[in-house]
């Protein structure tokens, strides 16, 4: 049986939407894992065979299918061997856009249709295998948010019945930040948490921000996210941005239940706390001003505080004032010379107090 390779997944759909394509996975057909050892490939795969190629390092995958063996995303086993043709490998992928491939004469092989979907902009399953692994729902809601395409109807059910099945509460707090860290990034992030709304996802796997649309803040909180994201601000300004409509406690307990990085964690609380007084900066008096700053350590953490203020403005309305006159505030008492001051005090208690007095004069002069 003659050895093929073929390229799938993202990489054709990518390159049939006209986007760069960062990375190539390739399948291989009728091999053997001795075979792509005496090829000069080089075994990487721990779960199933998977290899590198001795030139060009891309990962050559050898065709397989998989059977669910336990509930959530661990319980897999697979099986490769030559025999497993290109359609059954395909056939085990998520969603009908991912389930094409192209040979090595470029010829498009797309048994499940999904040059159709993506034409019509569409996510649609690829079998009821779609059911075996709940990350996929975090998955599709994320390919929305990314492409702009909506989720097929028996798609979207399918989803709401492995959320009653259970099957979200599988997901480990690791698995379900990866996929929302890379939803947050995406042009339209607001999309994925519509669609997990829809589905029942969204209350299972992050109760805090399903608890928005009960409370009808959920609007403000999303408009402030895709605010961001039109802004390309990083991660952690998106993040902040969407949880600043929540209580600090609450940004905490979901922070906690995601294992989310400390710079994202501790942007989410201060914006939470601070937030509504951050976007009615304008208003503030220089003693106001100075509370603030000091509360965000914006002394010794400048970086972080720009980033606290564009999370807290993203998306207000009118919020230029706001921005300037905490600019002009900040730039000033941080040209305010602790150490020049210190010199003139010989008590710990003094030195503060005088530095804070000098801060204060800066922040009053610059705003008048």
């Amino acid at each position: 049986m003659a050895i093929e390779i073929y390229v799938v997944g993202g990489a054709v759909r990518d390159e049939m939407l006209g986007l760069p394509v960062q990375d190539r996975d390739y399948v291989v057909v009728g091999a053997t894992p001795e075979e792509m050892v005496k090829r000069g490939f080089r075994p990487v795969g721990r779960d199933f065979p998977v290899f590198l190629h001795p030139q060009t390092h891309e990962e050559h995958a050898l065709a397989r299918t998989e059977r669910k063996t336990a509930p959530g995303y661990h319980g897999f086993a697979f099986h490769a061997a030559p025999d497993v043709t290109l359609e059954q490998d395909l056939q085990r992928r998520d969603l009908t856009i991912n389930a094409m491939a192209r040979d090595e004469a470029g010829r498009l092989i797309d048994p499940y249709h999904g040059a159709e979907d993506l034409s019509r902009g569409v996510l649609r399953h690829v079998s009821p295998a779609f059911a075996e692994d709940p990350v996929r729902i975090l998955r599709v809601a994320r390919f929305a948010a990314r492409f702009g395409f909506t989720v097929a109807p028996e798609t979207q059910a399918l989803m709401a019945q492995m959320v009653r099945a259970g099957e979200a509460d599988a997901l480990v707090a690791e698995r379900v930040w990866q996929e929302l860290a890379k939803g947050l990034l995406e042009r339209e992030p607001s999309t994925m948490f519509a669609i997990l709304r829809d589905c029942g996802a969204l209350e299972r796997v992050l109760p805090q921000l399903d608890a928005l649309y009960a409370e009808g803040r959920a609007d403000e909180a999303l408009r402030a996210l895709d605010a961001a994201a039109e802004q390309a601000a990083p991660l952690d300004v998106r993040f902040a941005a969407l949880v600043r409509a929540l209580e600090p406690e609450a940004v905490e307990a979901l922070c906690a239940k995601l294992r989310a990085p400390a710079a994202c964690r501790d942007l989410g609380v201060l914006a939470a706390r601070h937030g509504n007084a951050l976007a009615d900066a304008a208003h503030l008096e220089a003693e106001e001003l100075l509370v603030l700053f000091e509360a965000a350590d914006a002394w010794r953490r400048p970086e972080r505080f720009t980033a606290l203020v564009q999370a807290a403005l993203a998306g207000e309305p009118d919020s230029e004032p706001a921005r300037q006159r905490l600019q002009r505030a900040h730039d000033a008492a941080l040209a305010v010379d602790a150490g020049a001051v210190a010199r003139d005090y010989a008590a710990a208690a003094d030195i503060k107090a005088a530095v804070a007095q000098a801060r204060l004069a800066a922040v009053r002069a610059s705003i008048k």
